[in-house]
């Protein structure tokens, strides 16, 4: 018994939701920093902050595996997840940005950190479970091209909600600066477009799509080979046997991960204020200025370009791995990403660093598909959802260990400057793409002349 493939739409169809997502994701990534700036966070300080994101990826993305792994009702397996994570994103990008409204509760800062934790336990009990959506769904010749298209629709998702800023203040006039300790209109609005987004994509990906029912599955196993004889139990302490158990190649992928997601972490959290300085000229102490909040939108534009890059490139992507191998073309993606971040310190003309955000975008494509690609060959449908949420382990530890360690750093052995921090991000690209090198793709496709 084989999995049936899927037409373009509907693989299509069973990313859709990640448009919404990223929408709402890649605000976060772009503006969270800018926003904690302007409720009093310093440079050193802002990396702390952002241990929520990771931690909250740490902790829920493997529950939320191993119960919707676990999970049948007449609603499907994995999409109640979906709109649960949907509903709740969306209430924290409507609240984060106006933090300051609930000033009588906690101070402004600590209720922005708090909303931020809201948007990412949520973001990651949508996303991981459309990741091992995708892989319940496809036959393996076509999982790189259902990982692809997830990419595009990623990027396509981040280009928008990465501009929307940048599109409010400049085509529609509205306002992007605010005073001291409150957050420009233009920042609210697009926070609040993001959480309509992020319910309307979902819906569409939920009311599309039929799932494979259990017992289809257990015999997709059968079929494979990779279906253990022995009954599991299906309790949460599980999760840690599983750990124990994960196959050699997730192993070998966490290395590969651990310093991908280190150099994504410091880009996400210092590009604003090491442009604002390195670029613009700005003090290091500025985060309130009309120039301050210039260079947070035009790096809002930027990681739009990114993002627009990486969708274009993820089209291009199962042609380049059929040809050169996944390993190769994440190897080759991965050092452009690395190159490109490293560029930016020898930019001062913000108009530059687009050419720098090329390579980004090429290594993040890759990043979100060749991975998951090449693990999903290695372990059961059965085990799909924990064992992503399991993957995301090597994820949040390298973005913890950042936020632990970053601002330290930065402040006393980078002199408080920023901009070695997004050089430090491009070492660690290319370091992961020397760690591809290990690791056994058991389920490479076999080229054929």
């Amino acid at each position: 018994m084989k999995k049936r493939k899927l037409g373009f739409l509907e693989i299509w169809n069973l990313s859709f939701g990640y448009l919404g997502v990223q929408m709402g994701f890649a605000l976060q990534n772009a503006n969270a920093s800018r926003i904690l700036s302007n409720f009093g966070a310093d440079i050193h300080q802002l990396s702390w902050f952002w241990i929520v994101a990771p931690l909250m990826g740490l902790i829920v993305q493997p529950i939320i595996g191993h119960y919707s792994d676990n999970t049948w009702s007449k609603f499907g397996r994995r999409k109640p997840y979906f709109l649960l994570g949907a509903l709740l994103a969306s209430i924290g990008l409507i609240l984060m940005p106006q933090a300051d409204a609930f000033t009588a509760i906690l101070p402004a800062l600590w209720m922005g950190a708090g909303f931020l934790m809201i948007m990412d336990a949520s973001f990651n009990i949508a996303m991981e479970p459309m990741r091992a959506f995708v892989a319940d769904m496809l036959p393996s010749d076509q999982r790189t091209l259902g990982y692809s298209l997830q990419t595009v629709l990623i990027g396509l998702g981040a280009v928008i909600g990465s501009w929307l800023p940048y599109v409010l203040s400049n085509w529609f006039n509205v306002p992007n600066e605010a005073a001291v300790g409150e957050v420009p209109l233009h920042l609210i609005l697009s926070f609040c477009i993001g959480a309509i987004a992020i319910i309307v994509t979902v819906l569409i990906t939920i009311f599309t799509n039929k799932e494979y029912s259990p017992q289809e599955l257990e015999a997709f196993d059968k079929a494979e080979g990779k279906l253990s004889v022995v009954e599991e139990k299906t309790n949460l302490t599980q999760i840690f046997k599983d750990f124990g158990q994960m196959p050699k190649t997730m192993k070998q992928l966490g290395v590969v991960q651990f310093f991908t997601w280190f150099a994504l972490f410091g880009m996400w959290v210092f590009s604003t204020p090491a442009i604002a300085h390195h670029v613009y000229g700005l003090p290091l102490n500025d985060s309130h200025s009309a120039t301050y909040q210039k260079a947070g939108d035009w790096v809002g534009i930027i990681f739009g370009v990114y993002n627009a890059v990486s969708a274009a490139y993820a089209f291009f992507l199962p042609a380049i791995a059929k040809r050169l191998g996944r390993k190769r073309t994440h190897t080759i993606s991965l050092i452009a990403g690395g190159l490109g971040l490293i560029s930016i310190y020898f930019i001062h003309n913000p108009n530059y660093l687009i050419i720098s955000m090329i390579g980004v975008g090429i290594a993040w494509a890759s990043i979100l598909s060749m991975p998951y690609a090449i693990l999903a060959g290695s372990i059961p449908a059965r085990k799909m959802g924990v064992y992503m949420g399991i993957f995301n382990f090597f994820i949040c530890m390298p973005q913890i260990v950042n936020a632990i360690i970053g601002g330290p750093i930065v402040k006393y052995f980078y002199g408080g400057n920023p901009i070695y921090a997004l050089m430090t991000s491009g070492i660690a690209l290319i370091i992961a793409a020397l760690f591809v090198a290990r690791v056994n793709d058991v389920d490479e496709p076999v080229k054929t002349n």
